[in-house]
């Protein structure tokens, strides 16, 4: 597994991470496979590790917390997100941040998920919501302050509404924000005109998330692909917007090079961009996790192939936030 330096920290962890999302509550979940899945990815050099308390009410921070006292001798970084307090995603301008992440909670939220992980301090605690608007207010930045000097949390990052990558700029110029958590793939190239340079300006780490597009850029979707009740995916797939990414999907495999998949092209597509210091895609079964880590051998895209790929940008506009 080849290692990036994670921004101005200089952690050394895997380009490919883990996204542990899915295993927090998605349908067709099994919670034995996911712990053999995550008990894999570190065999194969898997050190960078992203959960939240919302996922599942702290399902997916317990199930890596049984997994982790196997690995002791191995450097894992192991980020978490706090809630919003009002319970609503995403976060509008409207929303005061008192409401949203007052102090307390954020401590409160951070000593949940110590318990949950069963470990003594989180690598990386982010915001799993924000709007720029909160960036010169002072209950945030005392909650970072806190949750660090309480020695609980050694570093702090904001993971940005989706489809919204520069609604964190204002923040990150405080000099306060460690990494930003961002939507980039293929489709979603936005984050390359303002928010990579700036991280890059200042050594803020990225973790890209949403790598795959929650499925689509597998290519096994299809116009009749249905999910049941209560599944994310039914929200980011309305009937048309899904028949629209399985055209989409189909014009793009016939840029897939001999001998390469196209979620294999869809990851090292970020991969080639250098300000990216991991990718985080949803691994629930063994198979997905040799899959995936086999590509953070290092190896991007030729520019000849980067270039045929940004036309396929997609500007969708807002629909729904994770």
């Amino acid at each position: 597994m080849h290692p990036r330096k994670f921004g101005r920290l200089g952690w050394p962890v895997s380009e490919v991470g883990y996204g542990l999302w899915g295993m927090g509550g998605w349908t067709g979940s099994d919670d034995a496979e996911s712990v053999k899945a995550l008990h894999r990815s570190i065999e194969l050099g898997c050190t960078f590790f992203d959960t939240a308390l919302a996922y599942g009410e702290g399902k997916s921070e317990r199930l890596l917390g049984e997994v982790l006292p196997a690995h002791k001798d191995t450097p894992l970084v192991i980020a978490t997100k706090v809630p919003p307090k009002n319970g609503k995603w995403p976060a509008k301008p409207e929303y005061d941040i008192a409401d949203v992440f007052p102090p307390e909670h954020v401590m409160e939220a951070t000593d949940t998920s110590l318990r949950n992980l069963g470990v003594e301090q989180i690598d990386l605690q982010q915001f799993h919501v924000w709007t720029d608007e909160w960036a010169e207010r002072d209950e945030w930045m005392r909650a970072i302050e806190n949750v660090k000097r309480s020695g609980k949390v050694k570093a702090f990052g904001i993971s940005v509404n989706r489809w919204h990558p520069t609604n964190v700029i204002e923040a990150l110029r405080t000099g306060l924000v460690d990494s930003v958590q961002v939507v980039y793939n293929i489709f979603d190239q936005h984050p390359e005109d303002q928010l990579f340079p700036l991280c890059q300006e200042m050594g803020v780490a990225i973790i890209a998330r949403v790598p795959l597009d929650e499925g689509s850029l597998t290519g096994t979707l299809t116009k009749d692909t249905t999910w049941p009740d209560g599944d994310f995916r039914n929200m980011y797939f309305p009937p048309a917007r899904l028949a629209e990414a399985v055209d989409r999907v189909e014009e793009l495999k016939a840029e897939v090079p001999r001998g390469m998949t196209l979620p294999e092209m869809a990851l090292r597509f970020i991969l080639s961009h250098p300000a990216v210091s991991t990718i985080i895609p949803g691994m629930r079964r063994p198979q997905h996790v040799e899959t995936n880590m086999a590509v953070g051998d290092g190896a991007g895209l030729s520019t000849a192939l980067l270039e045929r790929l940004r036309p396929f940008r997609w500007d969708r506009g807002y629909v729904v936030e994770k």
